[in-house]
């Protein structure tokens, strides 16, 4: 069972996160960000994952502390699920429309952290979520999940229909990065012989 349980417990956040990659792409959000609660839950639901989380964060402050932190967990959630990544397919790509927008994404489950992320001159605010912080979570997760990842805005005006491609982009990567290859079940995709 491709399953994890996080827990993060600081004095800006108390994060509780659980994650199935053969979900079916359930969840329970609550991170005391509306904006982020969508995302995370069309997360799920895109990338077929079960996902629940939990965070009490300092968001009298601002939204940065609980984003940063969501991504570190979700990226710790990836890395324990996976294991030892046997049999996975690895690689994920897509080019995404949401509407007006149209956004490329790549994944590679490397063992190596790397975030390109261009989304091109977005507003500075969706809501009252900074949309700077969707680099902070990007950045979070890839660290943590030691993945490589690319995402790139082709065109689009709209700036939540641009972040919201992006994470359902990065759900269907990755739903297929993390997907077992059945002819390869046992192997380990790499000449390293390790990822």
């Amino acid at each position: 069972m491709r399953k994890s349980e996080i827990t993060r417990n600081t004095a800006e956040t108390r994060i509780q996160l659980s994650l199935d990659l053969d979900g079916s792409g359930k969840s329970n959000i609550n991170t005391g960000c509306g904006f982020l609660d969508h995302m995370l839950t069309l997360f799920a639901k895109h990338g077929r994952f079960d996902l629940d989380v939990t965070c009490d964060g300092d968001t009298q402050v601002d939204y940065h502390h609980t984003t940063e932190d969501i991504g570190i967990c979700l990226g710790q959630a990836f890395a324990q699920a996976l294991g030892n990544m046997a049999g996975i397919k690895r690689y994920g790509d897509i080019m995404l429309p949401m509407d007006e927008s149209l956004v490329l994404c790549a994944v590679d489950i490397s063992g190596r952290a790397h975030l390109s992320l261009d989304l091109g001159d977005i507003k500075p605010t969706v809501g009252d979520f900074d949309t700077e912080l969707v680099s902070e979570f990007l950045l979070g997760f890839v660290r943590n999940a030691k993945m490589t990842l690319h995402i790139k805005l082709l065109y689009g005006s709209n700036t939540h229909h641009i972040i919201e491609g992006s994470f359902k982009a990065l759900a269907r990567v990755l739903g297929n990065a993390v997907s077992i290859d059945e002819k390869y079940s046992n192997e380990i995709p790499s000449t390293k012989g390790v990822l």
